[in-house]
């Protein structure tokens, strides 16, 4: 088994309505906020996670593949060498079940931040976060309670990079190949037409996919 190739995708994540990846907070002060937005602790700039991207593709991928309903809900983790899920995006199954045709997690996924143009107005103090109140209501006694998230302003942009093994498992890697188009190009479209974050039922959390190249600079349409 050897690695033949890296592909790389290279490209714009734009915000289209409001997004709110969480922080969590085990910490609330009176007055604060008690749903923040995940942001660099250096410089307090948001930015995307390469984990909430590779995690909300995968379950889309499984979905699709009617994998959710077989796994209760849960990762796929058969770990089986031809599972496109657990070959592209990974599997905790430490059974040796084709660990040798399988390989390691072909997927790579960067965390996303501001592009230098969003960097320098976040600079500058343009306002890319808000908040946004919601209401949890009683239907009963038709009480509201107020429940403040932030959230990232549409139209601000992100760095997006993934990385993508090619193994050779015996193959020249044609299987590999087979599975970036099948999984992780489906996988992108997938996401572009759902949403990311949280509240996604309730508005939050459409993106777009812009000016996707591949590693020898072809464009990639989705």
């Amino acid at each position: 088994m050897k690695q033949n190739t890296l592909k790389k995708i290279t490209g714009k994540i734009i915000v289209k309505t409001g997004l709110h990846i969480g922080a969590g907070n085990d910490k609330v002060e009176i007055g604060g906020m008690d749903n923040p937005i995940i942001r660099n602790p250096l410089t307090r700039e948001p930015y995307i996670p390469g984990s909430s991207l590779k995690g909300k593709m995968r379950s889309l991928t499984e979905w699709k593949n009617g994998v959710l309903s077989k796994s209760r809900g849960n990762p796929c983790s058969c770990g089986e060498a031809l599972c496109p899920i657990c070959r592209v995006f990974g599997s905790a199954n430490k059974s040796g079940k084709g660990d040798d045709a399988k390989g390691p997690t072909r997927i790579i996924v960067r965390d996303a931040v501001l592009t230098e143009e969003w960097k320098e107005k976040f600079r500058e103090g343009k306002a890319i976060v808000e908040e946004k109140s919601e209401n949890s209501l009683n239907r009963i006694t038709a009480a509201a309670t107020p429940r403040p998230i932030e959230r990232i302003v549409p139209g601000v942009e992100f760095d997006f990079e993934l990385a993508y093994r090619i193994i050779d498992t015996g193959d020249d890697g044609k299987k590999d190949l087979e599975l970036f188009n099948e999984v992780v190009i489906q996988g992108l479209k997938m996401l572009q037409e759902d949403y990311l974050g949280g509240g996604g039922t309730r508005g939050n959390g459409q993106i777009e996919f812009k000016d996707l190249k591949d590693e020898n600079n072809n464009d990639i349409t989705l």
